[in-house]
């Protein structure tokens, strides 16, 4: 308790404090946000819940760690990892996704919850249970002498808003991102109107797969991976979607980097061990807020 009023203390007498905390956060969130985008588009076009996102930005990054490894520039990593997890994402959806999208919810959870086990656990056999991280020979930038921002993060964040960017480009210009739209809209509209729904199904998942893969290449930049860590970036996807509702980009954005902020506080507060937690407690907040508005909303049209 002594500790936990302690670090609340340190953040008033120290304002400094607060703001190395928001960058980190805003910094991190922006990962977040990126993933999250994935599994937007997923559920809002084919209405899966994907519960193996996590698991794909892991496998992302364990892509990028194994090129490094084997010589390859760190920041490579990020494009070529994108297109390996386009193709385990293609066939995932061949194998896996295209048989569950027409069945109930249950159905979907537990299949791509099985996913999630398999491909930890091949991640596991491949690579070992050892946390695996890139090294970027990058020095650091510091502010004020007591804020310190690392370039290896800081370019982090730019690629990963710069492939925001794209993806909204491409959502917005592309002919296969208007019927994108279309379908999420209306699938058996689109269908009519000559739009086939299974190659934009197709193109969905191992477009939401390759947006992890490139998540998981920079994050390996800047924190550590291991094979059963995929669990924390699904929960952390799940709340940052179900805050923003589907379809809302700019929504998903300010939660995610809500949420990174949220948990850079909880770790300073509570202690890094809690970090992880926060992202959970902010999960059954949101869930518990969006029972209570149903629950509003039958009660005024009744």
């Amino acid at each position: 308790m002594d500790q936990f009023l302690s670090n609340i203390g340190l953040l008033f007498e120290f304002p400094i404090v607060n703001l190395k905390i928001i960058i980190d956060g805003l910094m991190i969130g922006a990962l977040f946000a990126l993933a999250a985008y994935g599994l937007a588009l997923v559920w809002g076009v084919m209405n899966v819940k994907n519960l193996a996102q996590g698991d794909f930005v892991i496998a992302g990054g364990y892509v990028a760690w194994y090129l490094s490894r084997h010589g390859m520039p760190p920041l490579l990593g990020v494009p070529v990892a994108f297109v390996v997890m386009w193709g385990v994402g293609w066939v995932v959806y061949r194998l896996v996704i295209s048989r569950v999208i027409e069945r109930d919810l249950f159905t979907s959870l537990l299949a791509t919850f099985g996913l999630a086990i398999i491909m930890a656990q091949m991640l596991n056999l491949l690579f070992g249970s050892d946390t695996q991280s890139i090294q970027l020979d990058y020095d650091t930038l510091y502010f004020f002498d007591f804020i310190d921002i690392p370039i290896a993060k800081l370019l982090g964040v730019l690629m990963a808003t710069a492939l925001a960017v794209a993806v909204v480009l491409f959502m917005k210009k592309s002919r296969m991102g208007q019927a994108i739209r279309a379908t999420s809209q209306d699938a058996r509209a689109a269908r009519v109107l000559g739009i086939d729904t299974e190659k934009v199904y197709s193109f969905t998942f191992s477009l939401n797969s390759a947006i992890c893969g490139a998540a998981g290449a920079i994050i390996v930049m800047v924190w550590v991976i291991q094979p059963f860590y995929g669990i924390t970036y699904s929960i952390r996807s799940f709340v940052i979607v179900t805050a923003a509702g589907l379809g809302n980009l700019p929504g998903v954005i300010a939660a995610g980097l809500g949420i990174g902020v949220a948990e850079q506080y909880g770790a300073h507060i509570f202690g890094i061990g809690y970090q992880q937690a926060i992202a959970v407690l902010l999960l059954l907040l949101v869930l518990v807020y969006r029972l209570v508005q149903q629950r509003r909303v039958r009660q005024s049209l009744k």
